[in-house]
């Protein structure tokens, strides 16, 4: 059940993935709005918080049964790790660090949807192939 779970957490990620490189290609303005809107509050820095170490954990749950076991697993522990440090974190330092970096990082928005497209599908991909389309 824990496998299911952590499989449906993927595929939301993967549909998150897939909505921001759309929203990056056709509504610009919108993926920036969104984009610039990470840790503004407090509220916001801890779901963010909650939201990748769900994502990291699902990810080294789905990796030894994945096709892609080291990559999976590697990305898992990008994730949790680098929670782990912006939890010890002042979300005010975390915001400070969003209002410096992110509006650089927009400068290469069109990229950053077809990166995204392409993390999306080949999420998605990665479940719905091998072992880990299995529902165990």
């Amino acid at each position: 059940m824990l496998l299911v779970a952590a499989k449906a957490v993927i595929a939301a990620v993967a549909l998150y993935f897939l909505a921001l490189g759309v929203m990056a290609l056709i509504r610009p303005s919108i993926a920036r709005g969104f984009l610039l809107g990470f840790a503004d509050t407090p509220l916001k820095h801890y779901a963010e918080l909650g939201a990748r170490l769900l994502a990291g954990g699902s990810f080294l749950l789905v990796a030894d049964v994945s096709v892609y076991p080291t990559a999976l697993a590697s990305f898992g522990w990008v994730l949790v790790v680098s929670t782990a440090f912006m939890a010890v974190m002042p979300w005010r330092a975390h915001h400070r660090f969003a209002r410096s970096a992110v509006p650089k990082a927009l400068r290469y928005l069109p990229l950053i949807g077809v990166v995204s497209l392409l993390v999306g599908i080949l999420l998605l991909w990665i479940l719905a192939t091998g072992s880990a389309a299995q529902l165990t």
